[in-house]
């Protein structure tokens, strides 16, 4: 059962083409690493599956609702789809508990003490309970990070998507993310994520996704995708991450 199909799917800016002919899909409880050279396209694509980028052309659906459907309620799916963005996103000038809440209370409609609890439960998963009471500005980077995907998990998504979560933080504070991701990813959670962590991938991934130049080039199992990608574009791009 896919949670996320996406079919022949094309986007431009203007009269720049972003995306051309996108076509895969990510079942129920699977892992799906999307990475390529900057410019790809890879965080587009991703942001098109909650309808944060609209498409011109092909249809995507997530968990049966076609985001090109008049009839689809954008505002309801997206509270069920999971988003950890680059740059953190929280609300700087809220409480890292009001920062877990706010969505819960404002989207879902949920009591505010079944919020605050749900929203701890989520912080205590990610190693963070001490910290509620804080702002974000308080926390490293890696902390918001966590705190984000807290939050993201708060609102019990349907499936999560994972936008370049740790490019934007220092080297030391990488592992303290990835290490949630992977907890996610072992306790079946259907993830989609745009990261150029290769041993991330490895360790988790169901199948990669390899993008350039607006156009998903290899769409195939871990294995053999790391063992010998098909294009040469692909083992280009791998000789170069993996000798770091």
């Amino acid at each position: 059962m896919s949670m996320i199909a996406i079919d022949q799917v094309s986007k431009w800016y203007g009269t720049f083409q972003v995306l051309t002919d996108c076509t895969t899909h990510v079942n129920k409880g699977e892992v799906v690493v999307v990475c390529g050279p900057s410019g790809s396209g890879k965080s587009t694509l991703i942001r098109c599956v909650n309808a944060l980028e609209a498409i011109q052309q092909g249809t995507i659906v997530v968990n049966g609702m076609a985001l090109t459907d008049p009839k689809t309620n954008l505002s309801r799916l997206r509270s069920h789809v999971g988003m950890v963005f680059q740059n953190f996103e929280l609300f700087p000038h809220m409480s890292v508990t009001d920062n877990l809440t706010i969505g819960q209370i404002k989207v879902l409609g949920r009591p505010p003490d079944e919020a605050v609890a749900r929203g701890l439960k989520m912080l205590e998963r990610v190693g963070l309970k001490a910290q509620a009471g804080k702002y974000p500005g308080a926390l490293s980077g890696g902390q918001q990070q966590r705190v984000a995907i807290a939050r993201a998990l708060a609102m019990d998504p349907i499936c999560m998507l994972f936008d370049e979560p740790t490019s934007a933080l220092d080297p030391e504070m990488v592992n303290e993310v990835l290490d949630v991701m992977v907890e996610l990813a072992t306790e079946g959670m259907t993830m989609m994520c745009v990261t150029h962590e290769m041993g991330f991938a490895r360790k988790v991934a169901d199948r990669v996704i390899f993008m350039d130049q607006g156009r998903i080039i290899e769409d195939a199992a871990k294995e053999d995708f790391f063992g010998t990608p098909r294009s040469e574009r692909a083992q280009l791009f791998l000789s170069k991450i993996l000798k770091h």
